[in-house]
């Protein structure tokens, strides 16, 4: 009989395996050719006629620690999101998110390059698949904000605000800083631009998710939401236009049905898939020897 724990070290998905594999091939080329970090890492004096790096340096890390870290974070965040986004949205997400990500850093070192004139930041290897991790954090957030995570017992809602503190935190004491920190940055904002503007919702049609709850200021304490929310505002209303606010105007409603997105929306789909899952395993039950039906019984309560 296996243990109540096992479950969660299996069934991984098999595009989340496909992309792990890419990112130990990935580090095991510039372990073995240390030249092809050249061709592949985000250097921004190189980038003009290697373009295609833009898109490479994030499916390969540097460091063992770094792919050790990525691979095992991508197979227990694609375990939760894949399944609800779709594969293919699943590889969406993570192609624009990189390519986004890494444009910023792109421009953010030229932009430091120019103002103070140090070389560094021309010649710095950006690489690694944190700034992906970070967006699936902020799809973490959206899905299941109120779940729990195991041992720390944190919101799901926080991590991404946790995750950034404690990195710009961390950038006081580390050499290196500018070689991550951008990265995380960028990730986690492009991460909730794809989420809240551009993700298409196939129930309906509609892309993006409107509701208070995953709004931009949910980042940050409550006692700072009043200064960032108008700051917010401005940058919404460039995304979104008036076919938004027009929504916005309406309760998020269309013939009188509520969007995806709104609360009661949002909460009833998960109470559905909740339902679903414990229909299904319930079903299974008659397959399990008896001994094994109490443990099947409390993973699917569980799972709702």
């Amino acid at each position: 009989m296996s243990s109540p724990g096992a479950s969660m070290f299996t069934n991984f998905t098999k595009l989340c395996k496909g992309l792990a594999l890419v990112l130990v091939v990935g580090h095991a080329l510039v372990h073995f050719v240390p030249a092809t970090v050249t061709y592949l890492a985000l250097i921004p004096a190189r980038t003009i006629p290697f373009g295609w790096n833009l898109i490479t340096s994030g499916y390969f890390e540097l460091s063992v620690y770094g792919v050790v870290f990525s691979t095992v974070s991508l197979l227990f965040m694609g375990k939760f999101l894949e399944p609800v986004w779709g594969s293919k949205e699943f590889l969406k997400f993570i192609f624009v998110v990189n390519f986004l990500t890494y444009l910023c850093v792109f421009v953010t070192a030229i932009a430091l390059y120019y103002i103070t004139r140090l070389e560094i930041y021309l010649y710095m290897p950006f690489a690694g698949f944190h700034g992906v991790l970070a967006g699936l954090l902020v799809g973490i957030k959206q899905i299941i904000p109120d779940q729990e995570v195991l041992l720390v017992k944190i919101k799901a809602k926080w991590l991404p605000s946790i995750m950034l503190v404690l990195s710009v935190a961390s950038s006081f004491f580390t050499l290196n800083s500018a070689a991550y920190l951008p990265t995380l940055i960028f990730g986690t904002y492009m991460g909730w631009l794809y989420l809240r503007y551009l993700q298409r919702r196939p129930e309906t049609k509609l892309r993006g998710d409107p509701s208070d709850d995953f709004a931009f200021s949910t980042f940050f304490p409550e006692f700072l939401r009043p200064v960032i929310e108008p700051i917010a505002s401005i940058f919404h209303r460039m995304l979104c236009g008036r076919s938004n606010a027009t929504s916005e105007d309406h309760g998020y409603t269309t013939s009188g049905a509520p969007l995806p997105g709104s609360d009661s929306a949002e909460a009833s789909r998960r109470r559905e898939r909740g339902a679903r899952a414990l229909e299904e395993r319930l079903a299974t039950e008659r397959l399990v020897p008896p001994k094994n039906k109490d443990e099947l019984q409390s993973d699917a309560l569980d799972s709702v």
